[in-house]
């Protein structure tokens, strides 16, 4: 690679998911829809959580941290891309753009862990329901949650120090609409072997720890359900599951798609779609998925909405 080509930036351009100007209003609604929602579900999920003493328990507990890290991480992207949707500067700067990768890599991975950690706490209460309170301590809850935060932080912090060690980049357009590593990467002048293998190995990691820990957990979930006389009792305990399961299988997909396969460095149409679901559309549907299918939720809403009614 000719190093006569090679600069230092200080802002990078983002090409952003198309340029047809025609789609540019019709994205900007159905993003801000998006946005709107995700703000509204997962705030309001939070405070529900809050309020009602009914959904004061464990589960709810590791629920309405999964909200607020939903919220986080949709947050990082969505506004700057409705910005450069609308407008004609799409630049963003040299700090910035590690930054906002930064933030965006911690609240997702920490996303994962948290989904694990809600499995865990799945497999506690059908599998043991006696020990489920004593077990599932506010003092193991707390370093459940605070482990999931860490290991957020910590990954990406990796990939964060490594990313500023780039000295010089070929180009400073970057064909995404929010600032990911791997097409950072693309751009790079210097070697990024370490980069690209430090991020395969770290995703691929962090994906089969959480899923590890998900599988065995279901596993004995089945197990128990399987063994359960009651009917009712099969039908309750797989309708808690399904929620969780949803929320696995799509975020766990797409993860794997984009991050966990070899040489998915370059960033194409295809990783585009991709990054859309897992930034915008997952944060949305997970407070849908557990409000939706959750008799508790829809109950604690309905006590409270008619408690401010009568106000």
């Amino acid at each position: 690679m000719g190093q006569e080509n090679c600069t230092s930036v200080t802002e990078f351009i983002l090409l952003g998911l198309s340029d047809v100007p025609e789609l540019r209003v019709f994205l900007a609604l159905l993003f801000l829809l998006i946005y709107g929602v995700t703000f509204v579900a997962n705030l309001g999920m939070i405070a529900l959580i809050q309020v009602s003493s009914r959904l004061h328990t464990p589960m709810y507990f590791f629920l309405s941290h999964l909200s607020f890290v939903d919220f986080c991480y949709s947050t990082t992207i969505v506004p700057k891309m409705l910005f450069n949707i609308l407008n004609k500067e799409k630049n963003i700067s040299f700090l910035g753009c590690i930054v906002q990768f930064y933030l965006f890599c911690t609240f997702a991975i920490t996303d994962v862990f948290l989904l694990s950690v809600m499995a865990y706490d799945r497999f506690l209460a059908i599998c043991s329901p006696l020990l489920y309170m004593v077990s599932m301590s506010q003092k193991l809850r707390m370093v459940l949650v605070s482990g999931c935060y860490l290991c957020g932080s910590v990954c990406s912090l990796i990939h964060f120090c490594l990313a500023l060690q780039i000295s010089s980049y070929r180009s400073n357009v970057i064909d995404h609409f929010f600032c990911d590593l791997p097409p950072l990467l693309s751009l790079a002048c210097s070697d990024v072997t370490m980069n690209e293998l430090l991020l395969y190995i770290v995703a691929t990691f962090n994906e089969i720890i959480t899923i590890v820990i998900i599988l065995t957990s279901y596993l004995f979930i089945l197990i128990t359900i399987l063994r359960m006389r009651s009917a009712e009792g099969r039908r309750k305990a797989f309708s808690t599951c399904a929620s969780h399961l949803t929320a696995i299988i799509v975020l766990q997909g797409t993860i794997l798609f984009t991050y966990c396969r070899p040489g998915s460095g370059n960033s194409t149409e295809t990783d585009k779609v991709a990054s859309v679901f897992y930034t915008v559309v997952i944060p949305m549907l997970n407070p849908l998925i557990y409000s939706l299918r959750n008799k508790d939720v829809k109950e604690s809403l309905r006590k409270v909405l008619e408690s401010k009614l009568l106000f």
